[in-house]
This record gives C-alpha cells, structure tokens and sequence, in this order.
C-alpha cells in the first residue's frame, strides 16, 4: 500500500525521505518489525516507541511516523514522518491500511461508569433475535460470528479495533456494538471513524488516580468526547452529569429514563421475584410503547434494557423480538443469576470495589429477601483503603458475610481477609472467614435459607485465581457445579 494513500487524512510533515514509496506492514510494537512496514513511535505507560526509531529503521523500517524532534537517522532512505500526535496519527493510519471497514458496519459505541458490558450484550442479543449479524468488542472478549477473542483492554488500540472491524466485515456482520472506555477515548484509540450511535449510560467518581485520569473533570470530559464522534448521541437523561458530557456535542440527541422530559421513558417499574430468580418488568413509553420485563434485578437493569430499547429502534426492531430477547440475554457476571434452587437465590457479580458492591448489595435489599448473604474477598497488592470500604458496605448491608480470597497475587490471603474484617468492625454485620473459595461457596450454599439472596461478589466473568504470579483455573459456575455433584454424591 502507498504510504501516501496511509497518511491521505493525517496532516502531517515529511522530515525526511520521500512519501511516494510502497509499505508492506503497518507496526506500532518495536519487536514486530518487518522489512518495508511503517514504524509508528507510540508513547506507553512503561516504554516509549521513540526510543526504539533508530533501532526499527536499521531493522528495515521503510518509514517512521515520530511527534517529536528525533536523531537524525542513518539511513536516508528512510521517510520520518512528523505528526502532532502519534495515537491520534495510528487510528486513522490503520483504517487507511484495513480498508476502512467501519463505513461497512453500523457501529454502536456505549461510554458511561457503570453498565457498558450488560447493554452491549442486550443490544447483540436483540438485533440477532431480529436477523442482524453483529459483532462485539468489550471488556470481556471480542465476538466475531462463533470466534470469542479474550479481551485485553475494555477498547482496544486503533490498530486492534481497525483489525477487527475488517475481519467482521469479512465474516458478514452488519453491525458492531462495543463498550467505549474514557481511557480508549482519552487515547484516541476510537479516531478513525464516525459512530453511527453513540450511548452515555451513566457517570460516576472512578478511574481517578495514577495511570488513569487526573480529575472527575477530565473524566468526564473524556467521556463526552464519544457525542463529538458520533451522528446520533443516545444519553441517560436522568443522570446528573449528562448536560456536562454532552458540552460541545456535534449530534443529534435522545434521551431516555425514568424522570418526565425524556423521549423514552419506563413507567409503571415493579420487581419481578420467582422461585430462584430476581427481575424487574415495566412500561416502555414515549417513543415506543409496550411492556417488558428483564430476568435481572433492580433500577439499574432498567436502565440497561431501556439503553438497549433505544439503540435497537434505530434498526426498526419489532417490540415482539425486543421483549424475547431481553427475557433471554445473560451477560457473564453482571448480576448473573446460577439457578441451583428453589429455596434461595445466587448470583455471581463483578463488583469488586465498595461503589459497586453498594449498588449491588442496596439493589438486592429492595427484594426483601430472608437473609442477604454476601460472599467475597479483595485482590493482593491494590488499595487496603478498598479492603476496609468493601468490609464495611458488606457489614452494613449484608446480614451475613462470608469472608473470603480472590487474587490474593503476592500477599497473604489472611492479611487481606484481616484489613477486610478492620471494615466490617465499624458495624454489626454478622461474619464468617473461609479462605479457601471454593469451600466459602460450599459454605454458602449449604447454609442457604428459604428466601435467601446469596451474592458471589468480586469475580464475576474472571475464569482464573492469580496466587504468586501465577493463574490458576478458577470458574465460580464451575465450583458450583462440582459443589453440586458432590451433594448429590454424599
């Protein structure tokens, strides 16, 4: 491909060489270097790809696309390419090199603190029940037809997500529906291309710190940069901070909630209890109108099924297809639902920090259950801070917690479990400790009461437990299981 036709909507400034030259490759990883490919320096967290420019030139890097003053390299046969920003420069670079496959799907971008992952799932599961193929990029996995990729990053590189936006076009899909991370947005990894949807769920104080973002304002601005990147922007109209995220908007805007004002609304909200299964049903009303209900629990689940409501009208989904689906979708460890009796409920959740476990844990106190029983542990070489609020909210709120490992990584799984008890003494929260997981989630079970609700918290989607660096297969669905058999067995 003509390095002129990769740079065609890059402004940009030849420092050396010439840009009317054929390139084989396109790499932003220093150890992937290939004869003839363009080399771009990307700045990381823990290395820096300019360090490495003079090293991929003598490597045979026909060109180098640098946002700064560099020594001059050797070989003049070399382009350099000088740009303002080089992640900014990768993202429309690698749509160039794939083709621009996103002009080829409808792509859904969904941003906000909390419930990403369930809505893109509830969308993917709607538009299939209707007859679209659709793709799936997401902080668990990336889904191309039966192909389940495990995700690193919640949005990954321009580069990655240009690669898969290709192969999905190549497989068939009509559309893509992917979760939208303030850091992907802050690095511009999503540049490249127009969302045809673009969604704000909500927004909350998180992802403030080193390695992250410096304050809630740039949180929220970084948030806000998906509605200057998308044709139509659906947003949370009941959410306090929507009017800031939406600041500068470029477009069109709908809204939807439980609050009067908004374009699709959910009326009429009840709990839905039925033997081993928590759900909330209710009106859709505004911009449609029919009734639904959700086989998971709480406010927020309508909140997630009306986001989903409103995408998936945009396609001309049919109210019929919308309500089976929905009663269908389940979403790996987001309030996932693991039916093992009639008596009592469990449910497996991601929630592994004191915001979430708070929502959580009030959300199941709205069913009135028997007992509230939570079950989790806090991860090795993170916060103590996050261990004594996590072992507060659960003594608070739970009526019984069970205390527990959940990557215990390099420290002691005790020393966790005793910052965790340091937070459950500011109450009178009733408490057992069990180290090992497996025979917490024996405990649980074998304890459970008529009426309970028994939360696994912390691990959600995870399929692993890393102890001293290393990860060892751990699936709660599966413990369950087996923890079943040998109840039969015994």
């Amino acid at each position: 491909m003509k390095l002129t036709d990769l740079l065609s909507k890059v402004d940009y400034e030849c420092v050396q060489g010439n840009v009317d030259r054929e390139i084989g490759k396109v790499v932003y990883d220093s150890r992937k270097i290939e004869e003839g490919c363009l080399f771009i320096c990307i700045p990381g967290a823990n290395f820096d790809g300019h360090d490495f420019a003079a090293q991929a030139a003598k490597d045979g890097a026909a060109a180098l696309v640098v946002s700064r003053e560099m020594p001059e390299i050797a070989d003049k046969n070399v382009t350099v390419i000088r740009v303002k920003d080089t992640r900014y420069a990768m993202a429309f670079i690698s749509a160039a090199y794939f083709g621009y496959p996103a002009e080829k799907l409808r792509v859904i971008g969904v941003t906000g603190t909390k419930g990403k992952t369930t809505t893109t799932y509830m969308v993917k599961s709607i538009l299939e029940n209707a007859g679209y193929k659709v793709g799936l990029v997401g902080t668990i996995e990336v889904i191309i037809g039966k192909e389940r990729i495990h995700a690193g990053n919640t949005t990954p590189e321009s580069y990655a997500l240009q690669e898969y936006f290709a192969r999905m076009v190549e497989a068939g899909m009509d559309a893509v529906v992917m979760e939208v991370s303030s850091q992907g947005l802050m690095l511009h990894r999503t540049q490249g291309f127009t969302f045809d949807l673009g969604i704000f769920t909500n927004l909350e104080p998180d992802h403030i710190g080193p390695n992250e973002h410096a304050s809630f304002e740039e949180y929220m601005h970084c948030k806000g940069l998906l509605f200057k990147q998308c044709r139509v922007g659906i947003v949370n109209g009941d959410d306090s901070h929507v009017d800031a995220v939406l600041e500068g908007h470029t477009c069109q805007v709908e809204r939807y909630g439980i609050g009067e004002g908004n374009d699709l609304r959910a009326e009429n909200v009840r709990l839905v209890r039925k033997p081993g299964e928590l759900g909330v049903a209710f009106d859709v009303e505004g911009l449609m109108d029919f009734a639904v209900e959700v086989p998971t629990p709480g406010r927020f689940s309508v909140y997630n099924a009306l986001t989903a409501i409103a995408i998936c009208r945009h396609f001309n989904v049919r109210e019929d297809d919308i309500k089976r689906a929905l009663l269908a979708v389940r979403v790996k460890g987001r309030i996932e639902m693991v039916k093992v009796s009639d008596h009592y409920t469990l449910l497996i959740d991601y929630a592994h920090n004191a915001m979430a476990l708070e929502s959580l844990l009030t959300t199941l106190r709205e069913y009135e259950p028997h007992r509230l029983v939570c079950l989790f542990g806090c991860g090795g070489n993170r916060s103590r801070q996050r261990r004594f609020e996590m072992g507060e909210i659960s003594g608070r709120l739970a009526d019984l917690t069970i205390i527990t490992s959940d990557n215990p990584r390099f420290e002691e799984p005790q020393a966790i479990i005793d910052d965790i008890k340091t937070g459950m003494a500011k109450t009178d929260g009733a408490y057992v400790e069990i180290i090992d997981r497996k025979d917490a989630i024996r405990y649980a079970m074998a304890h459970g009461q008529e009426g309970d609700i028994i939360v696994l918290a912390g691990k959600g989607h995870e399929d692993y437990q890393e102890i001293k660096g290393v990860k060892y297969p751990m699936d709660e669905r599966v413990l369950i299981r087996e923890i079943l058999e040998e109840q039969r067995n015994s």
